[in-house]
């Protein structure tokens, strides 16, 4: 039996996810998250750590004992400090993670109405306050097709229905309210979607972040490459719906830079199981090493965006 390395037994520990959110709320706490009152932030955050943990239990991301995956999760978005105080970007990661986890309830049910119309009213809600989130779906469809092979004539209706019932929400409100002239601001704002390619406005702190979750991407896809033998036909499917939506995010992140706290919310979280699965399926003293540099290249990267978001 192979000797288990520093990595293993941190992935397979009982305190792990425990430690790890000490961690999470003193950087939350360094950051001033009771003094500036980010109360629906912080809730935001554990609603979407708790989603993550179900997403793993419910689709057995990770075949042995281990929560590695809302611990990545956890570390890398405090790695990102700088996504804090918004409470929009908050609802928008715990309507994501939640429609993640109706989507991979229709594997292989092409009957599966139900949980794909709550899926896509989620993302509705999202996009009511990020237009630009629509562009998600071409791919989103695609992957239902090719990945949780559940896309058919009922789930596609079910899927548009589940999308437009906010804004019919919102605008019956309207009516009833008798503000006719706010119904306008329903529509999407065709300006979000144009590509700008301007980065001037993205800072250090953000490039070293976005450097971070790239080299995790693609450590996890490599990784999976070569160890996704061991895995069931359906975790193969919904790691590679993780692969595909990621590049998309990139993709996306690279045309719309205006947009990149949002989308890195989404990075976070499609990312997280990938890295998940490299530290607990890896082992030898090489990938040992590089856990070991890649945690403290996360304590870096946070204490940097710490100190240039609020210290300094």
């Amino acid at each position: 039996m192979a000797k288990k390395q520093l990595q293993n037994k941190i992935a397979e520990s009982k305190l792990t996810l425990p430690v790890v959110s000490l961690y999470a709320m003193a950087v939350w706490l360094l950051c001033g998250a009771i003094t500036r009152q980010w109360w629906l932030q912080f809730g935001g955050f554990v609603m979407a750590t708790y989603l993550m943990i179900l997403l793993n239990n419910f689709n057995a991301l990770i075949r042995i004992f281990s929560r590695m995956v809302s611990c990545s999760f956890i570390v890398l978005f405090c790695a990102a400090c700088f996504l804090f105080p918004s409470a929009y970007g908050a609802v928008l990661q715990v309507c994501y993670v939640g429609s993640l986890l109706f989507l991979f309830a229709t594997y292989q049910d092409k009957e599966a109405a139900g949980f794909v119309y709550y899926a896509f009213l989620l993302m509705g809600i999202a996009t009511m306050h990020y237009s630009f989130l629509l562009c998600y779906l071409p791919v989103i469809w695609l992957l239902m097709a090719t990945q949780l092979q559940s896309l058919s004539a009922r789930t596609m209706g079910a899927s548009i229905l589940g999308l437009l019932t906010p804004y019919w929400v919102v605008a019956c409100l309207l009516i009833f309210n008798k503000d006719i002239a706010a119904l306008p601001r329903l529509l999407p704002d065709w300006n979000s979607f144009i590509p700008t390619f301007s980065y001037a406005a993205v800072t250090v702190g953000q490039t070293a972040t976005l450097a971070l979750v790239a080299l995790l991407y693609v450590t996890g896809v490599v990784h999976y490459i070569r160890k996704h033998s061991y895995d069931r036909i359906r975790t193969r499917l919904l790691f590679e719906f993780f692969i595909w939506i990621e590049l998309a995010t990139f993709l996306f992140m690279a045309a719309m830079p205006q947009h990149y706290d949002s989308l890195m919310r989404l990075a976070i979280v499609n990312v997280a199981p990938l890295a998940g699965h490299f530290i607990v399926f890896s082992g030898n003293r090489l990938t040992n090493i590089y856990f070991c540099i890649i945690t403290l290249l996360i304590f870096l990267i946070t204490g940097y965006n710490i100190w240039t978001s609020y210290l300094s």
